[in-house]
């Protein structure tokens, strides 16, 4: 499994990434699993007063809706940690996972490769000390003047390069 981090701050092109990755993996034959990071304290999926709401509220710590064309799982904690390995374990059957956010478990792993969302300069700058390993920036911000070791790829132009760049990644 190849495990790859997309991070940026806010509004940078994190989910747009993803997105075009995944449809461009996915139509190769690859089985993509996407996770995002929620960092809002008290979010919720769940959405209150529904069944699920309920059978949670009255102890359920797994809750499975199953529908007609998705089915999707909740599981309620009491702590809010969690290791990046035990949610990574929930995708041990795909080729590729995307993960968006994770800043701060991600910044130095260096079995997790990094693709960059910036907005400015110094946003790539502090990303190079931050980050480790980074494959490509990408984003608004073009990265090309700055003459790093790392690629730039402007994903509306050049996707093909990105896809190339993770299809490599382990080989």
């Amino acid at each position: 499994m190849k495990i790859i981090a997309v991070v940026g701050s806010k509004s940078s092109g994190k989910t747009t990434t993803i997105e075009i990755l995944t449809k461009k993996l996915v139509k190769k034959g690859y089985r993509v699993a996407a996770i995002k990071h929620i960092s809002e304290k008290n979010f919720t999926i769940d959405t209150k007063g529904k069944d699920t709401w309920r059978f949670a509220k009255s102890g359920a710590t797994k809750i499975i809706s199953v529908a007609s064309n998705e089915i999707a799982t909740i599981e309620k904690r009491k702590k809010e940690n969690f290791s990046l390995n035990e949610v990574l374990e929930k995708c041990k059957d795909f080729d590729i996972v995307f993960l968006e956010g994770f800043r701060n478990l991600v910044s130095k792993n260096n079995k997790i490769y990094k693709i960059i969302t910036v907005k400015s300069a110094e946003e790539a700058r502090e990303a190079l000390k931050t980050f480790k390993p980074i494959i490509a920036f990408t984003g608004p911000y073009s990265t090309e003047n700055l003459n790093l070791k790392i690629p730039y790829i402007d994903l509306f132009k050049n996707s093909k390069k990105l896809v190339d760049l993770v299809e490599k990644i382990g080989s």
